[in-house]
């Protein structure tokens, strides 16, 4: 392709971005404090500069253009130019080629150098001082799209809150040694596509899948330096192109074809966002985009030196949505995913840095208003991950009515619980059954409380249980890096061990784990590979090991095989059972003679208030009647269930517990029990007054039929203590 010297037309202000209409291109960047645009055109390969474009027309700050002969895949990028005074917060410099906020498809990689810096790199106020050296040669392109697409047949799922298994996923980690796909498609959008990776995702039975950052991203210079790169992508330039390194095809319709497949499988996708920061960091950080738009616009600034940034995040900086264009784009940028990539919801990354209005986390922001009042975004899955770096940033609990939110207070209390330690009775109470001390206050449901043991930052489930310590020495950082608070046990020995007696602990205590996890009242969110066994050998913090460390391991062992079968046993006796997916909390009320929960004692007793605050409690049961639902379904049907009894002993012995006296005097079949591996291996029948021996470390759930009927109403027996109100997760 070649560019003959271009007619140039007005154009118009909106859309933003660059807008294929089947004539020609429509260009338009705001920039508040800009003197003068320039729209820059390079050869198809990016490697040399055509022309330049002078954007003559401005209305309402928004530089625009239209280009009659401009056609779908060319290549371009900015240079703005104004003032460069870092201690006011301007830090224009045309000698840098940025790129466009807007851009649906960014072409190639930052590829590292001292010319990318808009300040003259050396020196104790290097800043102060604009560097002229073009770095148009270094920069990826921005490359004009037709976003044309076949969606015809395409029905999000839309699968109901409380039915929601999500999956937390890397897409390249995931299919990348992945043996069954072909080579080609292994680490792509298109791999997560085929057919070996629908059938597990398929098998284990979740309805989501939460990618981890996909939109554009850059690899820090630090990283590429010490031969590492920016594998877990939280370091955004482009919030509207998803990454090219996960796509085979290198077309952004790759991406579309995963949804619509994932789609047609029943499965929703959700993007994890990061809006809360961008790739060019602090102030000696790189001018790739934003920062050479219009700094004072787009960035928190410290108010008292603009020369610096306020830095809610841990990466240099923060996005000013205090103001409306970036609110725009933030919001822009939602649409577009929903719209035109039909995604089914978000998680934001450091929620709380995008409700800060001045200083403080503001649940009444701009960004919760005009997210809420929107017709697209408010109508999709909304995850919060409920806490930033800054003061007053940890923020469980306390977003708005329509929010879910990753449930730290969820992941620590399970972890401890199972480590062994006491006095978590009640604790654990409120996260087994919703949070609802977090999220009952305000009109929220238990589905607001979104529940892991493990994600992407911190150990796997295996290191979970096989590490006292982190072990990041591969991260280069002499194992500075990452939390110290794992709340961890390697039951008994560090790292790999041929005891068979550890062995299986550890295996057992992963069975615990899941088994909480999917039995509790909310939505469970797995971590991809841990139902696999997959290790980071101790590495809690392998956010820069794009490598095998990362790439989950499809080569299973026997035991790997048979955890596989025992967490799509779990997350199938979870939609099998209502009661195990409430869309309300608890109440303590009565329900035909019975109240809906009992929290038991194992003498079979309901807990008092003291037995609640007991240090060395590590065992607890809880009885769910199966008529305590109280929901209706599509057609105004009432809701019900069998009666379940979960029993949890953390204690390395075992511990009798007596089944209780409540409702039908008719026996219990254990449905799950953790002491064993197979999944299927309960059974057997128990009934009131049976004594059942609670293995140690051990997680056992019993369930009985309904047969109840008008002329056989359900009785607490009289054997058994009033149930009172003084339930925790009531």
């Amino acid at each position: 392709m070649t560019y003959a010297k271009l007619a140039v037309w007005p154009g118009r202000p909106y859309p933003l971005g660059a807008t294929w209409d089947g004539e020609g291109v429509n260009f338009a960047l705001f920039s508040e404090h800009a003197e003068r645009v320039e729209l820059c055109l390079f050869d198809p390969k990016g490697r040399r500069e055509i022309e330049r474009v002078l954007m003559r027309w401005q209305t309402d700050l928004i530089w625009h253009c239209y280009l009659p002969e401009a056609r779908p895949g060319w290549l371009y990028g900015y240079r703005v130019y104004g003032p460069y005074d870092a201690k006011k917060g301007l830090r224009f410099n045309h000698h840098k080629l940025l790129l466009d906020p807007y851009a649906r498809h960014i072409v190639g990689t930052v590829r590292w150098c001292d010319a990318l810096f808009g300040y003259r790199v050396g020196g104790p106020r290097e800043d102060l001082a604009m560097d002229r050296r073009d770095s148009a040669a270094a920069m990826p392109k921005c490359r004009v799209i037709d976003s044309a697409f076949s969606w015809a047949g395409d029905r999000p799922p839309r699968t109901a809150w409380h039915d929601t298994v999500i999956y937390e996923v890397h897409v390249k980690g995931f299919t990348q040694r992945n043996h069954d796909i072909a080579p080609n498609l292994r680490g792509s959008y298109a791999g997560l596509a085929t057919d070996p990776a629908i059938e597990h995702l398929k098998r284990l039975g979740v309805t989501a899948v939460e990618l981890m950052p996909v939109h554009a991203f850059v690899d820090d210079r630090h990283l590429i330096e010490r031969g590492l790169r920016n594998y877990w992508g939280y370091n955004s330039i482009g919030f509207f192109a998803p990454d090219m390194r996960y796509s085979a095809s290198g077309s952004v319709s790759e991406f579309k074809s995963m949804v619509k497949r994932l789609h047609s499988e029943g499965i929703e996708v959700i993007l994890d966002v990061v809006y809360n920061h961008t790739a060019e960091g602090n102030h000696l950080g790189p001018t790739l985009s934003l920062r050479g738009i219009d700094n004072r616009s787009y960035y928190r600034l410290a108010p008292e030196d603009q020369r610096y940034y306020m830095d809610f995040t841990g990466c240099g900086n923060t996005l000013n949505l205090i103001h409306p264009r970036v609110l725009q784009l933030l919001m822009d940028s939602l649409r577009y995913w929903v719209q035109e990539m039909h995604v089914d919801g978000f998680r934001f990354d450091l929620a709380s840095a995008l409700a800060r209005e001045l200083y403080e986390v503001n649940q009444l922001s701009a960004f919760f208003d005009v997210i809420h009042q929107d017709p697209v975004i408010s109508q999709v899955k909304l995850i919060a991950e409920p806490w930033d770096l800054g003061a007053g940033g940890y923020q469980v609990g306390n977003f708005p009515i329509g929010w879910a939110e990753w449930n730290g207070k969820y992941r620590d209390a399970v972890r401890s619980y199972w480590k062994g330690e006491g006095g978590l009775i009640g604790e654990l109470a409120y996260r087994l059954t919703g949070s609802s001390d977090l999220y009952g206050h305000n009109g929220r449901r238990p589905y607001a409380s979104i529940n892991f043991v493990t994600c992407h930052d911190g150990f796997t489930l295996h290191d979970l249980v096989s590490y006292n310590g982190k072990h990041n020495e591969a991260n280069l950082e002499d194992n500075r890096d990452g939390t110290d608070d794992n709340r961890s046990w390697n039951c008994g020995a560090e790292g790999p061990t041929g005891d068979a007696q550890v062995t299986a602990l550890r295996a057992q205590q992963k069975r615990n784990f899941l088994a909480t996890l999917l039995l509790s009242q909310g939505v469970p969110m797995l971590r991809a590979g841990d139902e696999l066994g997959h290790t980071q050998d101790g590495n809690n913090n392998a956010y820069c090991q794009d490598n095998e460390l990362s790439w989950l391991d499809w080569q299973l062992s026997p035991q790997n095989r048979r955890f596989v079968d025992f967490v799509s046993h779990l997350i199938a006796l979870r939609r099998q059972h209502r009661l195990l997916r409430r869309r309300h909390f608890f109440q303590g009320r009565r329900i035909r003679g019975l109240k809906d929960i009992i929290w038991l004692t194992p003498d079979g007793h309901e807990m008092t208030d003291e037995e609640w605050n007991q240090s060395f409690a590590r065992c607890l049961g809880v009885f769910l009647a199966g008529d305590g639902i109280e929901e209706y379904d599509e057609r105004g049907r009432i809701i019900t269930d069998g009666d379940c009894i979960i029993m949890l002993n953390s204690h390395h012995e075992s511990i009798p517990f007596l089944i209780p006296q409540v409702g039908q005097p008719h026996g219990w079949r254990v449905l799950l029990d953790t002491s064993v591996e197979a999944p299927d291996s309960g059974g057997g029948h128990l009934h009131a007054g049976h004594v059942f021996e609670l293995k140690g470390r051990s997680l056992v759930l019993l369930y009985r039929e309904q047969t109840r009927s008008a002329e056989h109403p359900i009785q607490t027996s009289a054997d058994a203590p009033d149930c009172s109100n003084h339930s925790p997760g009531g």
